[in-house]
């Protein structure tokens, strides 16, 4: 198995709504702001070359929604996915699998793009499985008013209207659950319905891929959610029994939000579970 970081591209968002309830002038500390109150923000996927399966989790914002769309995350920098496929020797024709943690746009934006003509849009890994779970589908395409602009039936509709879509078996009681694709999944309710966070054996180590559950080194505190997450409470339980294990198990969590620190791990500490040690992915996926 070999594991490679893609990066599809950064963005902008508010700091006070990825911080919730933090004041400023505690999360500024980690994540600071411009003048606009943005922080910086990675979409940072991972492409899993195991034997002859190429698995893509998650695939950015795309790049087919309007500018007016876009000025509203203010993108930065010249990573893309089609690049950064490129750089290590693939191209997105040679995806087997795309695995969606969850279907907000900013994780599932390029699994979708326009057609040639610009008249209709086609899935963007024609040999590809699209793998979600049945009861966030579900979530994802009947959304609430508090996600209805997150989910986007234009990233979302056509997997299914290919006939690509496929569905992970449901959970099962337990911290891990199995998955058809050779890794764990840790299901997790509190950002939105049956969020997946993929934990990877690999080379000895459990990489654990942590989307939404833990966006930044600043969300490492309990309390630190999003104002994005539909249950925090729900969240901050989430946060605890996952984070005590990833000490517990040393695990490795691929940050897929962080723009500046790809790879934690974390230690006790008299005032809970903090930082320890910060890596870039070519000191642990290689």
């Amino acid at each position: 198995m070999n594991l490679y970081p893609i990066e599809a591209g950064n963005f902008k968002l508010d700091g006070g709504a990825m911080f919730g309830v933090v004041p400023k002038t505690i999360w500024n500390r980690t994540n600071p702001a411009d003048s606009n109150n943005l922080i910086d923000i990675a979409a940072r996927c991972l492409l899993i070359e195991d034997g002859d399966r190429l698995i893509l989790i998650d695939t950015g914002m795309g790049n087919k929604q309007s500018d007016k769309f876009f000025g509203y995350y203010h993108l930065w920098g010249d990573a893309s996915l089609d690049k950064s496929l490129q750089e290590k020797g693939f191209h997105r024709d040679d995806i087997t699998d795309v695995f969606t943690t969850h279907l907000h746009f900013d994780h599932c934006g390029g699994c979708v793009n326009w057609n040639k003509e610009r008249t209709s849009y086609e899935i963007a890994f024609k040999n590809a499985k699209y793998w979600t779970n049945e009861n966030h589908w579900e979530w994802a395409t009947k959304p609430n008013a508090r996600e209805k602009a997150s989910f986007l039936k234009e990233n979302i509709l056509p997997m299914q209207e290919s006939g690509h879509l496929h569905f992970i078996s449901k959970p099962k009681n337990g911290f891990l659950n199995e998955s058809e694709l050779g890794f764990g999944i840790f299901f997790a309710d509190g950002h939105t319905e049956k969020q997946m966070i993929p934990m990877i054996n690999y080379k000895g180590k459990t990489i654990c891929f942590m989307a939404d559950l833990l966006p930044t080194v600043g969300h490492i505190p309990l309390p630190y959610v999003t104002g994005y997450d539909t249950r925090p409470l729900l969240s901050m339980d989430e946060k605890d029994i996952f984070l005590k294990t990833a000490v517990d198990q040393n695990y490795y969590l691929f940050l897929e939000h962080d723009a500046h620190n790809p790879i934690i791990t974390l230690q006790n500490t008299e005032k809970g579970i903090r930082l320890k040690e910060v890596f870039s992915c070519e000191e642990i996926l290689k």
